[in-house]
């Protein structure tokens, strides 16, 4: 029977996580009555849950401006996928290495993995090595590989759920079975490991998906602006409302006015477009984000 006390417990858990819940909901709901929020209202008064007068101007927008933005939108799905897949495959391997405690030199490399983790050299000279030794300006891999060679604590995360979760003696006796290390990996160690895997994935994905700095140090507007991704549009709205007035000719033939562009509305409409997949994906990871935590 439960007592007194534990009622309490949970009555006052419940509260918190109520109210903490509402606290992570009522922003994203906010967002989403404010792209349908009538843009001179919205500039005027600023955004309420209870709107009084309701607009599809600012998804109307983004409609004539597809090209644009539609573009961007496909490029994040891209560097999103293309990213989190080698950075899982990096991370895999890595961890599946320096867990082997047998193997001379192994220790050197966690002790490289945790050092470059807590020191870098920097953003200056970080930068100059992306842009004159791997020469990744105004290319796609400028929206990889500065997020791929990051993953240290990943590795890390991966390494350990190795350690705790996988009993040494299983791949003993793969090994004494005469299977290859690759043939214990993609046989046992990883079927065993989907928790870890997810959650890792997951973590990457949202690292992708919301970057937006790499387009900002790595892609200029004369020869990357083709790679914009959905977080540079938005970026570039936020500082500079012409990225979106530049295709005049479609605008005119759509007959829209450019000058009246809903650009307060259109930031939330973008923005609402942008946490949609992930909306949609998180539900399948949360149960092996949970217990991969």
């Amino acid at each position: 029977m439960k007592t007194q006390e534990n009622r309490v417990t949970n009555l006052v858990a419940n509260a918190a996580c109520v109210f903490f819940s509402f606290c992570a909901i009522a922003p994203v709901v906010l967002l989403i009555i404010a792209s349908f929020t009538d843009n001179d209202l919205a500039t005027a008064q600023g955004f309420s849950f209870f709107p009084k007068q309701l607009s599809l101007e600012a998804y109307e927008y983004i409609a004539i401006q597809w090209q644009t933005i539609g573009r961007a939108y496909l490029m994040t799905v891209l560097v999103t996928v293309m990213g989190t897949a080698i950075s899982l495959i990096i991370s895999i391997l890595f961890a599946y290495g320096i867990q082997q405690r047998d193997i001379p030199g192994m220790r050197v490399f966690s002790f490289l993995l945790i050092f470059t983790m807590l020191f870098n050299g920097g953003l200056v000279s970080t930068y100059y090595c992306y842009i004159k030794l791997f020469h990744i300006k105004n290319t796609i891999w400028a929206l990889v590989v500065p997020n791929l060679l990051m993953s240290a604590f990943d590795v890390i995360l991966i390494r350990n759920y190795y350690t705790t979760s996988i009993p040494d003696a299983l791949l003993e006796a793969a090994r004494l079975d005469r299977a290859g290390e690759f043939r214990i990996l993609f046989s046992i160690v990883l079927p065993l490991s989907k928790p870890i895997i997810a959650t890792i994935g997951l973590m990457r994905a949202l690292i992708y998906w919301n970057d937006w700095t790499n387009g900002l140090y790595y892609l200029s507007e004369r020869g990357g602006k083709q790679l914009y991704t959905i977080q540079c549009i938005m970026n570039n709205i936020n500082e500079n409302l012409e990225i979106l007035r530049q295709s005049t000719a479609q605008g005119v033939a759509a007959g829209l006015n450019v000058m009246s562009m809903p650009s307060t509305t259109v930031r939330m409409a973008i923005a609402v477009i942008g946490i949609l997949p992930i909306l949609v994906a998180y539900p399948f990871f949360q149960k092996y984000f949970v217990k991969g935590i």
